[in-house]
This record gives structure tokens, C-alpha cells and sequence, in this order.
């Protein structure tokens, strides 16, 4: 059985504009490592216009069945502090051919691994958005977007919080047919640039891939005549370089 994490991407936002921001979240996938509260993530704008973001969090919960479902996060009790990952701040004002950090902290138990969507939405900022900016420059930033056509995209990454005991116990069980990763451990364990390819022909190769499994799943492959794998097998900071032949 093989469970990989997909990124989903987010739907587009057309707007008016000629000038346009344009911003870039880095790796698509981060992960807090165990002994860490908090990370770091910075967006870049290298549109021509100030760029506003809204920054949203969901929680992913895999089923026994490997499927999976998006929560909103929990408030424990009576008390407004939420259980998961939260953005600080979760809006942010990036300037043309800038960038700017928020931090994402997770408060809450981590007695297991937890994983979560974070969203990063540009928008056109509403007085409801809490931006902190009059409305004047509310206005001014319309009338800049008054001409053309734009698109401003919103990007989502997936964020991996380690439980703090994080601990890893990847066995690999390689057979003439078929090769196995399964993930004894805590924590998720991640196939970084897997390549299929031909053993007679270098050209002939199947897309890269990146996988994940996570803890108490598998993954397997079925090792064809004449092909080659390879990939790097990646246990939190400790990289090993997988190479698998074909019958």
C-alpha cells in the first residue's frame, strides 16, 4: 500500500490589474522537527505591486483506510487557545520584489505526528481582513489594479509537525520482484526524486517523484526487467541514497 502526500493547489483569483503582485512560498512541504515549537516560513513577492496574504490553517486526519479529511483546528474547553498550528502573524504585507516571514508555532500535545494545509491567499484587502491599513490606501490599491487583466494565485504547503519523540524504523524488504519500504516508526519518513529508468536507454525515464509514507504504512514497488531506481531515502537530517536494479 502506498499513501503520498499531494499538494492541492489552490483555485485562481481574477482580478483586474496591470500591475500585479506575484508571490512565492519556497518548498511546497515543511516540517517541524522534534525539540522545535516554532518555523519560520517566509512568502516572496517578485510581482510589481504590494502584495496582501492571508494566511489559513487546516488540520489533515488520516483514517485507517489512508483516507483523509481537513479540519478546522480545536479550542480546548471553554478557553480560546487552539490545539495545532497557527500562523503569527496571519496576515502579511509583502512589498514588491520583497519578502516577508510568519512564524508558524504549534501549541498543543505532540504525543503523535500531525500534519496540516497551510493556505496562502493573496487578496484585494476588505476593512474584515485586518490588514491595519486606512482606507485610503485601501482605495489607492484598488485604483492599481483598475487596468488589465491579473491573476493572483494562491499556493498551499504541507506542514509536518514530528511528535517529540520522534523516532525512525524504516525496514526495506527487497525481493526479486517487488521492493518494499515500511515505516516502523513515529514519524514520517520521505523518498525524495525517486526515478524509474531504463537500463538500455538513459533517456527513457518516468517523471520524478517525492513520497511520503508515513508511520505504520508501506510502500511498494514492482521492479520491472531492464529498469533502474533510485532515490534518497530521507529519516529526518540523516539522507541515504537508494539504488534498486530490475530483475
Amino acid at each position: 500500500m502506498k499513501l503520498v502526500i499531494t499538494l492541492l493547489g489552490l483555485c485562481l483569483y481574477s482580478l483586474g490589474a496591470m500591475a500585479s503582485p506575484n508571490i512565492n512560498i519556497g518548498s511546497v512541504f515543511d516540517y517541524m522537527d522534534a525539540g522545535h515549537s516554532s518555523y519560520l516560513k517566509r512568502v516572496y513577492n517578485g510581482g510589481s505591486s504590494t502584495a496582501f496574504v492571508r494566511i489559513s490553517i487546516l488540520e489533515i486526519v488520516y483514517k485507517p483506510d489512508g483516507t483523509h479529511e481537513e479540519v478546522p483546528l480545536n479550542s480546548k474547553g471553554n478557553s480560546p487557545t487552539r490545539d495545532g498550528l497557527i500562523a503569527s502573524p496571519a496576515r502579511l504585507i509583502v512589498p514588491a520584489k520583497g519578502n516577508q516571514g510568519t512564524r508558524l508555532l504549534f501549541k498543543g500535545t505532540r504525543d503523535k505526528e500531525r500534519y496540516y494545509r497551510v493556505r496562502f491567499v493573496p487578496v484585494v484587502p476588505e476593512k474584515e481582513d485586518q490588514f491595519a491599513i486606512s482606507e485610503g490606501e485601501v482605495s489607492e490599491y484598488k485604483k492599481s489594479l483598475s487596468a488589465g487583466v491579473n491573476v493572483m494565485a494562491g499556493y498551499g504547503t504541507i506542514f509536518i509537525v514530528r511528535p517529540s519523540n520522534a523516532r525512525f524504523d524504516t525496514r526495506i524488504e527487497d525481493t526479486p520482484l517487488q521492493y518494499t519500504l515500511r515505516n516502523n516508526g513515529n514519524t514520517v519518513v520521505v523518498l525524495e526524486a525517486f526515478k524509474d529508468c531504463s537500463l538500455k536507454d538513459a533517456q527513457d525515464c518516468k517523471p520524478v517523484t517525492l513520497h511520503h509514507v508515513l508511520p505504520g504504512r508501506f510502500m511498494t514497488f514492482t521492479k520491472e526487467a531492464d529498469r533502474h531506481y533510485r532515490f534518497n531515502l530521507i529519516e529526518g537530517h540523516v539522507k541515504k541514497n537508494i539504488e534498486v536494479q530490475g530483475r
